[in-house]
């Protein structure tokens, strides 16, 4: 019943009881007191209901949450690499995808990406613990497009994770389009990942940025090659520290990041070297590429 139909029907007794029974008497200030309190009440309920699940301006998490939790849901995340790194930087992206099971997940890339960058690598993607029956990949012809697909992908309430690739300067995206991602990621709840490739970092909305890197990994037993190891420094995130540093194995078994495989001192950015057997790379060779993509569904 509306608070009006209360109101009405509220008075409207004042005067049929008053007439009936003298002891039984409500005034109009009573009535709307009672009114009043119920409407604020169901506004301040109407107002929890619509803010919940919504982010705050910090997201309220510890600084080393995305070691086992990934990234903050329902936001935009900025990767940033250097391009000899960008296997290390999309492995990243991967196992933070996988480290908030936030599947299904669309991973857009121009045809200028694939050039650069080779075509994913299925067989790379598996080693690093991801169901690439969960992965569609967007294939779009220029940056315009990327954006265009990002705009519509980000509202889709069905997906876990949209992953943006872009090579070099990517202008579009910029503080107005990332605040139109931020948006469209709070109002449907799909993370974003902006895989920035040989980019440098300018003003934008995303909730964290990061900076990836190679690093060596630890040999496993007989000299086989070890675990996926990154170098990795939070540069900005919203209401929280940033400036922090880890160097972090991939555990594909657990979904996790293992921060307790190298000593947490402070080290200097040139101290990470990259060991070729150390990672598992989820772009392939140009040459090989037909075969081993062929288990990624293809769009565009």
């Amino acid at each position: 019943m509306s608070v009006s139909l209360r109101l009405k029907d509220a008075v409207s007794g004042i005067w049929t009881r008053s007439k009936k029974d003298s002891a039984w008497r409500l005034t109009l200030r009573n009535i709307t007191r009672t009114v009043v309190n119920e409407s604020s009440a169901l506004i301040a309920r109407l107002k929890r209901i619509a803010t919940t699940g919504m982010p705050t301006q910090g997201d309220g998490r510890a600084d080393d949450a995305w070691l086992t939790q990934g990234m903050a849901r329902a936001q935009l995340h900025e990767i940033f690499t250097a391009i000899d790194d960008s296997a290390s930087g999309a492995g990243f992206a991967v196992a933070s995808v996988l480290a908030a099971r936030a599947a299904p997940v669309m991973w857009l890339r121009t045809e200028a990406s694939e050039r650069q960058g080779g075509r994913l690598h299925a067989t790379g993607l598996v080693e690093m613990g991801l169901d690439v029956t969960s992965l569609v990949l967007g294939l779009v012809e220029d940056e315009a497009d990327l954006l265009r697909a990002a705009a519509d992908a980000a509202r889709c309430h069905g997906l876990g994770t949209l992953l943006i690739e872009s090579w070099g300067r990517a202008p579009g995206l910029d503080l107005t389009a990332t605040r139109r991602l931020m948006l469209a990621a709070e109002a449907s709840g799909v993370t974003i990942l902006s895989l920035r490739i040989g980019a440098e970092p300018v003003p934008s909305a995303a909730a964290s940025r990061w900076q990836v890197a190679a690093c060596r990994s630890r040999p496993l037993e007989a000299d086989a090659p070890g675990k996926p190891a990154f170098d990795i420094e939070l540069l900005r995130r919203r209401g929280g520290q940033a400036g922090l540093r880890w160097r972090v194995e991939w555990d594909r078994d657990a979904y996790i990041f293992d921060n307790t495989a190298f000593d947490q001192i402070a080290f200097a950015s040139g101290d990470s070297a990259t060991l070729p057997s150390a990672g598992v790379s989820v772009a392939a060779d140009r040459a090989t590429a037909d075969d081993a993509a062929a288990s990624v569904r293809r769009t565009g």
